[in-house]
């Protein structure tokens, strides 16, 4: 039996909505490449809201966005301009910097609930141009009690489309059942619970709480009390040393630092997001 670290969430707010933030966290900062997870809502919203995200910088990563419900309309700095929808993956590569807005679409009503993920990109990748992916369907496999949506990498002999940059996998789970999960030994893995109730080794996961489970394991029996809903994350253990500020992944402060100088000038190194939302300021770094 491996290692289970169980810890709880905490509570922020990013844009108009309340997010569990499960990653980065005291004494666990990533998992494989995978360093930032908020699960927005369940919230209702109406036609002119949503996340109202406003403009703002990232480099040095990836972000991930997967919804369980609802609705939302990315734009970027590359003019892209995509509404997604629950089963569609929308995948930003930040490289050396990128910007982008997370908007309401102006007519969808009702409840809107999902998951924003960051990857740290590798040193190979991280300097490079960015780019933006959306891929309308995704491979899906059933496991006894679950479907699985293989989001990012290889799981149950299936892969997806998307890029990515290190060894890893992110897999949504939909749980009717007690599933056993084939697992890749060489990673380490991590379950967010995102709806209903589980059991993972004697350990309760409900929405705001995070399993981590160590490397070594080739399988993982989860016990389900309810439908659920889980996010699988995995990967090979990062490990390049990483400077995590606001929405930066860096290796250095002086690398932060000339981001957060070009966002406060709004120099052309970020470019601009067609959007109708008002930039987001960055406050200077602490160390400054």
């Amino acid at each position: 039996m491996g290692v289970i670290e169980v810890g709880e969430g905490r509570e922020a707010t990013v844009g108009h909505l309340t997010v569990r933030r499960t990653l980065p966290r005291r004494g666990r900062r990533t998992v494989g490449a995978w360093c930032f997870a908020d699960h927005m809502g369940p919230a209702d919203v109406e036609e002119g809201g949503g996340p109202d995200i406003g403009p703002h910088p990232h480099m040095g990563l990836q972000t991930v966005t997967w919804l369980l419900d609802g609705q939302v309309l990315h734009k970027d700095t590359l003019g892209s301009e995509q509404v997604i929808t629950p089963g569609q993956l929308n995948l930003m590569t930040a490289g050396h910097a990128v910007a982008h807005a997370e908007e309401s679409t102006g007519h969808y009503r009702g409840t809107l609930e999902g998951i924003q993920l960051w990857i740290a990109l590798p040193e190979a990748t991280r300097h490079g141009e960015a780019a933006f992916e959306h891929h309308a369907e995704l491979p899906r496999i059933e496991h006894d009690g679950a479907v699985a949506t293989v989001l990012i990498g290889q799981h149950g002999g299936l892969a997806s489309a998307a890029r990515h940059d290190t060894e890893l996998v992110g897999v949504d789970l939909d749980l009717h059942g007690p599933t056993t999960l084939p697992l890749r030994p060489d990673f380490e893995h991590a379950l967010i619970s995102l709806r209903g109730s589980v059991a993972v080794e004697g350990e309760k996961l409900t929405p705001g709480r995070i399993a981590y489970l160590g490397t070594g394991r080739d399988e993982l029996g989860i016990e389900v009390a309810e439908d659920s809903r889980l996010m699988l994350l995995g990967g090979v253990p990062f490990d390049e040393p990483l400077l995590m500020w606001w929405n930066f992944v860096a290796r250095s402060r002086e690398e932060i630092d000339a981001a957060y100088a070009s966002w406060r000038d709004q120099d052309d190194r970020f470019g601009r997001v067609a959007s109708r939302l008002p930039l987001i300021p960055a406050a200077a770094p602490f160390w400054q």
